[in-house]
């Protein structure tokens, strides 16, 4: 490994963690992810216990909550200390609007999230992320892990000559692009959303830099002709997909909430139990437009 990746992970690996006083963290491993423990999500937290999911949400980016019973005004009430709720995209006729249902059983040909993706990014403002919430786990009581990987780490992992270049770079999100690659049209009346981002942003909240791509819904870099954008991209969705290093996985057991931050966080739906099913609800948090 080049000595300024290893200095950029010493550097995290390294850093002074906050203690906290009314939950308890456990990281998933040095560099992504963490299991809280201490917390009825089924209640109202206190302030103080919101301070400090808050700061163990910013310091890991990905949190495990187990063992809890929610129900669907629990779910949204835990998702709004973060911000306004983001509306499903296309809800089902007479669904709550804010509740996406994640199922999948052996009459599925495909599953939502069965590849490296931040969520949304087409829109002009992309969620400020996810919870999921999972009842129920295929029956063998194993596969459906998901996997997530630190977009912040994969900025720094690059060569500073490449993150020179990437920061001076834009690319265009297409919403229709996930059907299209299926050989499917959006549904109609799905007002399709398309927006240009930068390569490199900061995050809203910390200021850290972050590389952000997105192969699910990127055509182009705006900058570079086609053949040298796809080049490019290819590097980067591998760097992401094939860095274990980036990476944390998290095991879903019944009644689990995990919460990531679509901002600086990718997540893959691993499909390794069919014809086996699952099934569980996403609330979404509305965020802001990404910035260079």
């Amino acid at each position: 490994m080049e000595r300024f990746a290893l200095d950029a992970i010493e550097r995290l690996t390294t850093r002074t963690h906050q203690a906290y006083d009314t939950i308890a963290v456990d990281p998933l491993t040095p560099l992504l992810g963490a299991e809280i423990s201490g917390l009825d999500l089924s209640k109202e937290l206190t302030p103080e216990q919101e301070k400090e999911v808050k700061d163990a949400f910013l310091t890991h980016h990905v949190l495990v909550f187990r063992d809890q019973d929610l129900s669907p005004d629990d779910h949204k009430r835990f998702a709004g200390v973060f911000g306004p709720l983001h509306p499903v995209a296309l809800p089902a006729e007479g669904s709550d609007p804010y509740i996406l249902e994640i199922s999948s059983s052996r009459k599925s040909r495909w599953v939502a999230g069965d590849s490296w993706h931040h969520d949304g990014t087409a829109d002009a403002e992309p969620s400020l992320g996810s919870m999921l919430y999972v009842t129920r786990v295929p029956e063998t009581g194993s596969g459906g892990d998901t996997l997530f990987a630190n977009m912040h780490l994969a900025y720094d992992l690059l060569s500073p000559a490449m993150q020179t270049f990437l920061e001076e770079l834009t690319a265009l999100h297409n919403g229709a692009l996930p059907w299209l690659r299926k050989g499917r049209n959006p549904p109609p009346g799905y007002d399709v959303p398309r927006s240009e981002h930068p390569i490199v942003v900061r995050h809203p909240d910390t200021g850290r830099k972050l590389l952000f791509v997105n192969n699910p819904y990127m055509s182009k870099i705006t900058q570079l002709s086609q053949a040298e954008s796809t080049a490019v991209l290819d590097m980067l969705y591998s760097h992401v997909a094939r860095t274990p290093l980036l990476q944390c996985r998290v095991r879903w057991q019944p009644n689990t909430l995990v919460f990531w931050d679509n901002r600086c966080v990718q997540h893959h739906a691993v499909w390794d139990y069919f014809p086996h099913g699952r099934y569980g609800q996403r609330v979404s948090i509305t965020g802001t437009r990404p910035r260079a």
